[in-house]
């Protein structure tokens, strides 16, 4: 294996208008620019207009798309709860390509009214399937606490060592786990 720096994504998991993913993703990748030990992008779906599976149309969507996660050795997902579950666009996009992810690893930072737990366990299984290893630290982020009036994302300081905690087994697992690629 080479010296090469890890490259991590930080996938931003909803595509919605006045969406929070954003905030919390350059949050989550302020912390991580700091430690020095990996590369990490911001990969925000909604930027690649991904048609639903099984839609014909939109196949340089999905190239791209698979290209890009072709190019990362692992992920941290920022993941929303929307009706106990996570969104129907972080769904698609984990459906729209199927090698890509395999022998990956993956970190999860959740948030809705109960940290978005629920979100991130229904995510859990899908990576398993997808042959991605999740890491077990994963920082939750209250709606009702770690944002004002729901939108202004301002997270208590205790879980920037979550968020380190982490990505530091993110980064171990995805050094590991590029052996097998």
């Amino acid at each position: 294996m080479n010296n090469e720096k890890l490259k991590i994504g930080i996938i931003l998991g909803s595509t919605r208008p006045n969406r929070v993913s954003p905030q919390v993703g350059d949050w989550v990748k302020g912390i991580a620019d700091k430690r020095g030990d990996a590369d990490f992008e911001i990969v925000d779906i909604a930027a690649f207009n991904l048609p639903f599976l099984g839609d014909p149309n939109g196949m340089e969507q999905v190239t791209a798309w698979s290209k890009k996660l072709t190019s990362l050795d692992g992920f941290v997902f920022i993941v929303a709860e929307y009706n106990h579950s996570l969104t129907g666009a972080l769904k698609n996009a984990l459906d729209l390509a199927r090698d890509e992810w395999n022998n990956k690893a993956a970190g999860i930072v959740s948030y809705g009214s109960t940290g978005g737990a629920r979100a991130a366990e229904h995510l859990r299984g899908i990576l398993g399937e997808l042959q991605v290893a999740d890491v077990r630290t994963h920082p939750t982020m209250s709606l009702f606490t770690d944002f004002e009036n729901y939108s202004v994302f301002k997270p208590a300081a205790l879980h920037v060592d979550n968020v380190n905690l982490m990505l530091g087994q993110v980064i171990a697992w995805s050094k590991s786990l590029k052996n097998l690629r």
